[in-house]
């Protein structure tokens, strides 16, 4: 997993839920104490059985993921070498037999640093530099390898749009570039990071450096003494004869054919009982939070981790891949996972490459006579448009360099691009052409009911977008059991915006759902919900098969008084919590965890300790604002105001065009009786962050309740422009032009209000 991408939302508080569990529970038990006797044993000792899997295995990316820096690992060229960005400029040189970079450092000032490790091969190869603390960190600076016909053989800078200085939380000096937390898990087998909280360093030990056998298939030595048993003619016990002493079998493919149903459409002959290649693979192939310190071979992917949903920034309404989401949550989507294809019938599980080239990869499915045709590609035999990838599984470009394509296999849909503004394959190529073009080739080959398996994505813009009806359509969505589960998880969470109590039945059956996914999202919307309804709805969550939900059913519970909870259920929601803290303390080098655990003192009345985890969260990274937000509210609740001042402040320090921040000064500013600075501090937040139609609407109410009745609707006509169906800019809007006697644009607005009180369920 590359480092450059990855975000707060790798924590679990603000992570979403993810689809996993497929394993059943006789599995993930034997999986478990599977691990709990084996040992890691070295790709060495598996080579001397699997020689041609280990011929596959080098060379690989997973061979080269990391490597240590040396002639025959360095790509780049250090040999004096110079590159300038923004007005810094580094110089890459070796001394004495080592690699080096002269570059800015965490106080600003240009110093050596010298490479200790390569990081992945193509087509690109970062860096990392090791720190007396234990940590590694990744330069920005990344070297192309893409040969120099292709516009390779060059330094570039992974953020080139941008100055990146030392206070930047993306400063390659800075956490999220750190190697031992961000990208070790991925990069390493058998890693633990053993983060000290106590000292702040890293003792970070693994057994191999890149990603090795027992990366995918768990420790091996107990495989190695029923292999040597076997060959041994040894007697062997019945439970190590039973799994060959595997803790992870990936074996789903053995057995399976795909043949064509009446339609032509293949068919998987056993039908899927699980889901367990995926997961594997999905341990690394995910943008997801960690709940656990280190991967647990054997299990479900869900007893470690928590895959995000399709979330606005990181897919688009209709789940194309926009920020760099690494194919799982793109593959949930597809017709193929749900028809039992895993990531072994297409990619070369040893050496990464597919398993055929071009078109011939998907004929292994599909017949070539139907599908591999213009009358089905609309283009030329042998050209670029008409191969499959081209249509059903668009690329997107990461990292500057590197090209990644969207595993959700749609149909190309130019009529939804048309109307929701969605990226659109057939205009991405034919960039003369508009969307409207494309849907009406597309109509005219093949008619215009032709909708393909993700028929989800006008419920969700209509849910991101606020317009009249979204509740009905997201409603109908998270009841459709044939959408997609991430696609229906995904409207239970932009439901929240739309609550009200015609919404509890729907969340009491969502939270009954057979997916993971869709119940960890129901108890995520519980959390606005008050906290009397929650018990009935969450409490039997806490003995949920999944570890993820039982986690968030913990977090709904949290502000739940004690004393109103049976003794049974006080002592299990007492474990399920304790289990809740322990999975941000797996994450305590990161300020997201500390942040979770505040908010979850916080609820639970215990101030001191939410008050010390906010603290603990900005100690590790001083630019990070909700630790700033969320204490000073502490303070404010606790009648602390001087205090919430002062912390307001410091956070500003750092972070002087953080909206948030900006936004919660001026709050406070109102309460200080400083209107004048409140209303400046409320219209720069609302400056700083115009997608927050919260911020308009303070600053609206703001501006008339300081006597500027027509810089309020000026206010409010320009945030409806950009949110043309929002609550609260609607009522503000109506009252305040009746009150200037504007009764065309009071009633314009009435019946945009009118609209969506007809269009609620």
């Amino acid at each position: 997993m590359s480092l450059t991408s990855v975000s707060a939302l790798f924590i679990f508080l603000v992570a979403v839920a993810g689809l996993g569990g497929a394993m059943t529970g006789e599995l993930a038990r034997a999986g478990q104490a599977g691990q709990a006797s084996a040992t890691f044993i070295g790709r060495e000792r598996c080579a001397t059985c699997h020689p041609h899997q280990q011929e596959a295995w080098l060379g690989s990316h997973h061979d080269l993921a990391m490597q240590k820096a040396g002639e025959d690992t360095v790509l780049g060229d250090f040999d004096d070498a110079t590159f300038t960005h923004f007005g810094v400029t580094s110089r890459f040189f070796r001394r004495n037999g080592g690699f080096f970079i002269n570059t800015e450092g965490p106080d600003g000032k240009l110093a050596d640093y010298q490479i200790s490790h390569t990081f992945g091969v193509t087509p690109l190869q970062q860096y990392l530099v090791s720190f007396p603390d234990g940590r590694m960190q990744a330069l920005s600076i990344a070297w192309d390898a893409r040969p120099r016909e292709a516009g390779g053989g060059r330094w570039f800078h992974l953020y080139p749009d941008e100055p990146i200085p030392p206070q930047d939380e993306l400063h390659w000096t800075r956490p999220s570039q750190n190697w031992n937390w961000m990208c070790a898990e991925c990069h390493s087998t058998n890693l633990k990071r053993n983060y000290d909280s106590a000292t702040d360093r890293y003792r970070t030990t693994w057994s191999e450096l890149d990603v090795s056998c027992e990366a995918c298939h768990g420790p091996g030595s107990n495989h190695l003494a029923w292999a040597e048993g076997m060959a041994a003619n040894q007697p062997v016990e019945p439970a190590l004869a039973a799994t060959k002493g595997l803790v992870v079998a990936l074996d789903e493919r053995r057995g399976v054919t795909w043949s064509p149903d009446a339609s032509g459409k293949p068919v998987r002959d056993p039908p899927p009982r699980g889901h367990r290649e995926v997961e594997v693979c999905a341990q690394c192939h995910s943008r997801r939070a960690s709940l656990a310190d280190g991967l647990r071979h054997g299990s479900p992917l869900l007893e470690t981790h928590d895959p995000v949903l399709l979330s606005p920034g990181l897919y688009f309404a209709d789940g194309q891949q926009q920020d760099e989401v690494y194919n799982y949550g793109s593959f949930l989507q597809s017709r193929m996972y749900a028809q039992g294809v895993t990531c072994s019938d297409c990619h070369d599980p040893h050496s990464g490459r597919l398993r055929a080239p071009g078109n011939s990869l998907c004929a292994q499915c599909h017949a070539p006579a139907r599908y591999d045709q213009p009358s089905h590609s609309l283009h030329p035999l042998g050209s670029v448009g008409a191969q499959c990838v081209a249509c059903h599984m668009p690329a997107r470009t990461y990292m500057v360099v590197d090209p990644r394509h969207d595993h959700a296999m749609r149909v190309p849909r130019p009529d939804l691009s048309q109307r929701l503004g969605t990226p659109d394959p057939c205009t991405a190529c034919h960039q003369d052409k508009d969307a409207a073009w494309a849907a009406e080739v597309i109509a005219a080959a093949f008619g215009p009911e032709r909708k393909g398996y993700q028929p989800f994505a006008s419920a969700l813009h209509a849910g991101r977008s606020g317009e009249p009806g979204a509740a009905k359509r997201l409603t109908a969505l998270i009841q459709d059991q044939g959408a997609p589960a991430i696609a229906r998880a995904s409207a239970l969470r932009e439901l929240e915006a739309y609550l009200s109590p015609a919404s509890l039945p729907l969340l009491a059956v969502a939270l009954r759902d057979s997916d993971p996914l869709v119940r960890g999202a129901a108890l995520e919307t519980l959390l606005l919900l008050p906290v009397p309804r929650r018990p009935s709805l969450a409490l039997p969550l806490l003995d949920d098969p999944v570890r993820m939900v039982r986690l968030k059913a913990a977090r709904a519970l949290a502000p739940v008084p004690d004393e109103s909870l049976s003794t049974r259920d006080r002592a299990r929601l007492k474990d399920v919590m304790a289990d809740y803290v322990a999975a941000q303390e797996a994450n305590a080098e990161r300020p997201e965890a500390h942040l979770s655990l505040g908010l979850f003192h916080a609820e639970r009345g215990q101030d001191a300790k939410a008050e010390a985890e906010y603290r603990a969260a900005i100690k590790l990274e001083a630019g990070f604002a909700p630790a700033y937000v969320n204490l000073a509210d502490l303070y404010r609740a606790t009648r602390r105001e001087g205090e919430a001042e002062a912390v307001l402040l410091q956070g500003l320090g750092q972070r002087p065009r953080d909206a948030s921040l900006t936004h919660a000064l001026g709050l406070l500013r109102v309460r200080q009786g400083r209107p004048d600075e409140a209303l400046r501090l409320l219209a720069r937040a609302a400056t700083l962050s115009p997608d927050n139609p919260r911020y308009a609407y303070v600053l609206a109410v703001a501006q008339h309740d300081r006597g500027q009745p027509g810089e309020a609707r000026a206010t409010l006509a320009q945030a409806l422009e950009r949110f043309p169906y929002h609550p609260e800019l609607l009522a503000a809007g109506v009252s305040y032009a009746q009150e200037a006697g504007d009764g065309t644009t009071a009633a314009r607005l009435a019946e945009r209000l009118d609209q969506l009180a007809t269009s609620s369920p």
